[in-house]
């Protein structure tokens, strides 16, 4: 089955993100986003016959989370429903998961959502006891040996991986600092960014506190309350709806396994190979990149995965400036979940469709037809792609 543009995604809807506590839960997020994107779409929730929804971490105690939702929305004779969970590449598998399903005469309307709400309003001054611990609870990866010596939590493992790179090929803390610096001026330019109107230096980043060495703070993501979805149609069926259709060319996933200290890579290579075989394109044709960004390295070692250049040389090829506002090479150009807002692998893919449509405000690209979205789970251990196109 060739399913090369068969399918596209026809709504996007986002509600506020960052210190937003306009629901009590990440359930309600994930109705209000919905209903944002049926609207984007002008659809209904009765023309829904598919969700696909990817808990985040407040979500842990939920097995069934979609069920939960389309009986919270009311939602009736669905022919697809599924919790999906592979970290931040999730959001891309969710997609294929709908344009499989649709292109199979399965389904004909599908939303995937990601919702979230680690974090609490501030309790007041007399309250006793503390909160929970957010993702860095959910994911604390505290066993035996490393733990005891330290190396526990999402931030170690990454900062182990980063700090490899860098001694084997000389990469360098302002290169990553870099692709910081050019991410919050892409979320400058975004309105609906959490650090929209606080610009960055290269200087405050290096002044920024230390998480996890080489990390700095703004090295790694946002935390952020909030909701993503987007509904996927099939193609023929997008070009009567409400916004222009963002065509699905390509998709692809990939799971290496091992160990990636020992690697440096991601699954970008096997994702990549399926996506862009299946969309008929080559790298260059590739106008700008919204790539899945937990921690400054990860857009590095991203970059260097998809072949834009050879392994060991991604702080060079950042250090200049290129993946920013005006670069040759436009990346994560809403901001990113380094300062824009982190809804997981829903971050990159919402972009994507806002510059597919023309639609990125002051940040938007004079060239925005094709554009390649990845999704990136675990520790480098997941990776989803998608090519994604204003026209067929």
């Amino acid at each position: 089955m060739n399913l090369r543009a068969r399918c596209a995604i026809a709504g996007l809807g986002q509600t506020r993100m960052g210190k937003n506590y306009d629901h009590s839960n990440a359930m309600g997020f994930a109705i209000e986003a919905i209903k944002l994107a049926l609207d984007d779409a002008g659809l209904k929730r009765e023309d829904l016959d598919g969700l696909l929804v990817n808990p985040g971490v407040s979500w842990a105690d939920n097995t069934m989370a979609s069920f939960s939702l389309q009986q919270a929305m009311g939602l009736r004779d669905l022919r697809l429903s599924a919790m999906m969970g592979l970290g931040g590449a999730t959001a891309g598998a969710m997609i294929m998961h709908a344009a499989q399903s649709i292109a199979a005469g399965m389904a004909n309307t599908v939303a995937c959502v990601f919702a979230d709400a680690p974090l609490k309003p501030p309790a007041p001054k007399d309250a006793k006891g503390g909160g929970g611990g957010g993702s860095a609870a959910a994911y604390g990866f505290a066993r035996g040996l490393n733990a005891a010596y330290g190396q526990f939590g999402v931030n170690a493992h990454y900062a182990f991986v980063a700090r490899r790179h860098m001694d084997l090929y000389g990469t360098t803390q302002d290169q990553l600092g870099a692709i910081a610096v050019e991410q919050r001026k892409w979320a400058n330019r975004n309105p609906e960014a959490q650090f929209h109107d606080t610009p960055m230096t290269l200087e405050d980043y290096r002044s920024s506190r230390w998480i996890v060495e080489p990390f700095h703070l703004y090295d790694c993501c946002l935390v952020s309350n909030g909701g993503c979805a987007v509904i996927v149609t099939s193609a023929e069926r997008a070009k009567s709806l409400k916004k222009p259709p963002v065509y699905l060319l390509g998709m692809g996933q990939g799971h290496p396994g091992g160990d990636p200290m020992d690697t440096l890579l991601s699954g970008a290579p096997i994702a990549k190979e399926t996506a862009f075989k299946m969309a008929g394109i080559k790298l260059p044709d590739i106008q700008f990149a919204q790539f899945y960004d937990c921690y400054t390295f990860t857009v590095l070692v991203t970059l260097e995965d998809y072949g834009f250049c050879k392994k060991g040389e991604g702080g060079p090829f950042v250090a200049d400036g290129k993946t920013g506002p005006g670069g040759s090479f436009p990346v994560n150009t809403g901001g990113g979940q380094l300062s824009s807002f982190y809804m997981w692998g829903m971050t990159p893919i919402s972009e994507a469709v806002i510059q597919i449509r023309g639609e990125g405000g002051k940040r938007q690209l004079p060239r925005h037809e094709l554009g390649l979205v990845s999704g990136n789970g675990g520790i480098l251990s997941t990776h989803s792609s998608l090519v994604v196109a204003s026209h067929p």
